[in-house]
């Protein structure tokens, strides 16, 4: 089903893929992606298959289910998941992630509905992110729609009320799962918090009624859990630099090689919960505002996704450490912690700053996680 409405948001139409595929094919990075993807296949040959690829099933299929594969097998040596058997086949979801790096989150997740024979999702991708032509061909083939960084409020609003009818269009009446993140942006430093103005965004769409609003879009919280944090030295120093009340300013290329950093580095494990969707019953919540509704929701998905964390030993080492405790030392071993600690060494050789301080910043990263696990347990 086709709405020209979002003709300037939306992914590829079926006539748009074949052009996109013969750019990708004919793109200076091709052999790069070619060898990185399919390593034991020569390149014209791979470039033939994907000058041939007429549908985003087909570019899914033969190419980005072989690029998640490849990930997994290169830098995920324990990559895990669960939660999948809580979902009705037969309904569209629109699944709430917490967001830890630029791609991945959103590809594995991808990967796993597939090869347990669900639909992949739409995905939400940052206009900030939407060039060069190659990175647009590819995300706009596999699924992913634009979400427009506005600069002024007008801009914003007009904007959200946009993307909350993309939404709303897309699950109840195109039939497409949706995968988007709690927040703008990637968490950096390791607390993930859902943005009450995502909820509003999603029910302005529908404002009449708040709880039905956000039920007929069948929430279902999804959390992500990384033994290496994402990017961890990259986020450390851009956290640092702003709390020193230092402009942040991105460099050119610096999403990109976000991007690639969160491909290539190790990742040790990485584990993909589907938390249990949000109900009905649960959403019938007494409010005298809307802002409370929206705030109420928002704490319901922070729960979902702390209860479903898996907390690894770089984890629990760093909340030790940050504390000065041995709190949670039977999570770990004496060997495991020595890594880890090499690792902070490592870090804190790579940038300038107040050693303390960036120690802090990158410990945090990795604490958060079991911090906000404790408070539901403390609850």
């Amino acid at each position: 089903m086709q709405n020209n409405k979002f003709d300037d948001i939306c992914p590829y139409y079926p006539y748009e893929i074949p052009p996109a595929m013969q750019r990708i094919a004919d793109s200076e990075h091709f052999e790069m992606l070619s060898q990185y993807i399919f390593p034991d296949r020569n390149v014209e040959e791979v470039r033939d298959m994907v000058r041939k690829i007429r549908t985003t099933d087909e570019f899914q299929l033969n190419v980005m289910y072989y690029a998640n594969r490849q990930i997994i097998a290169r830098s995920i040596p324990d990559f895990t998941y669960g939660g999948l058997d809580g979902l009705d086949p037969g309904k569209n979801y629109l699944f709430i992630s917490n967001h830890r790096d630029i791609m991945l989150d959103s590809s594995l997740f991808q990967y796993i509905l597939h090869v347990n024979g669900f639909r992949t999702t739409e995905i939400t991708f940052g206009s900030n992110l939407m060039h060069p032509q190659l990175v647009v061909d590819i995300g706009k083939t596999n699924k992913m729609f634009k979400v427009i960084r506005s600069s002024t409020i007008r801009e914003f609003l007009k904007n959200s009320m946009h993307l909350s009818e993309y939404i709303r269009y897309t699950i109840k009446e195109k039939g497409e799962s949706i995968w988007i993140a709690q927040r703008n942006g990637r968490t950096k430093d390791g607390n993930d918090m859902t943005d009450q103005g995502i909820i509003k965004m999603f029910c302005m769409s529908n404002a009449t009624d708040p709880i039905q609003s956000a039920g007929e879009l069948n929430i279902a919280p999804v959390a992500i859990s990384y033994r290496i944090e994402s990017c961890d030295i990259l986020k450390t120093r851009e956290l640092y630099l702003t709390r020193k009340h230092e402009k942040y300013i991105k460099q050119p290329g610096e999403d990109l090689n976000s991007i690639l950093t969160g491909i290539l580095q190790p990742k040790g494990a990485v584990h993909i919960s589907v938390c249990k969707p949000v109900t009905m019953k649960e959403l019938e919540i007494n409010y005298k505002y809307p802002n409370e509704f929206y705030k109420t929701v928002a704490s319901l998905i922070d729960r979902r996704i702390y209860e479903n964390y898996k907390l690894y030993d770089n984890n629990y080492i760093a909340c030790d450490i940050h504390s000065g405790s041995t709190k949670y030392s039977d999570f770990y071993t004496p060997e495991e912690k020595e890594i880890f600690s090499a690792r902070c060494r490592y870090m804190l050789e790579q940038i300038e700053g107040d050693k303390d301080t960036l120690m802090s910043i990158f410990l945090g990263i990795y604490a958060s996680p079991v911090e906000n696990a404790e408070k539901i347990i403390n609850e």
